[in-house]
């Protein structure tokens, strides 16, 4: 039998579920505007990279809670599409660096407005207070599991 779980977390586990949903569907098409070949879980890793500039492979698999492994061959997909680019650390040469290529940056900036936009649209209605509120009541979630 199902646990009985109080009302207001069982909205919260269906809503986030709907959220979930969403964002996968989202992240599906956000991806194909990048480019036609990326994988949908690359978008949070091209974001990353766009936030950061240039990140060492290490540092960067350390945050995103991922294998180095697992990272290095989604890397070199998108080396292969052009998006990044892998140079040597300059302060450890054994060490990688990795940073999105212009075209990479281009591409990315191009879906990010489109996907900021359909946000925008979403939000229109909302006051500036509560838009403030679902931003820091999101952050707080997110940072919860780190």
């Amino acid at each position: 039998m199902e646990e009985q779980l109080p009302e207001p977390l069982r909205a919260v586990e269906h809503e986030l579920g709907a959220l979930l949903r969403r964002g996968r569907a989202i992240s599906w098409e956000i991806a194909r505007e990048v480019h036609p070949n990326l994988e949908p879980n690359a978008y949070g890793l091209l974001l990353w990279l766009r936030r950061s500039g240039s990140t060492r492979l290490t540092d960067l698999a350390v945050r995103l809670g991922i294998g180095k492994g697992t990272l290095s061959r989604q890397i070199h997909s998108l080396e292969a599409l052009g998006l990044v680019r892998r140079e040597p650390d300059p302060s450890d040469r054994r060490a990688a660096q990795i940073s999105l290529t212009d075209e990479g940056t281009r591409r990315f900036d191009a879906a990010r407005a489109s996907r900021l936009g359909q946000i925008r649209q979403t939000l229109e209605s909302w006051s500036p207070e509560d838009i403030e509120d679902f931003g820091r009541l999101l952050r707080r979630f997110n940072d919860a599991f780190l």
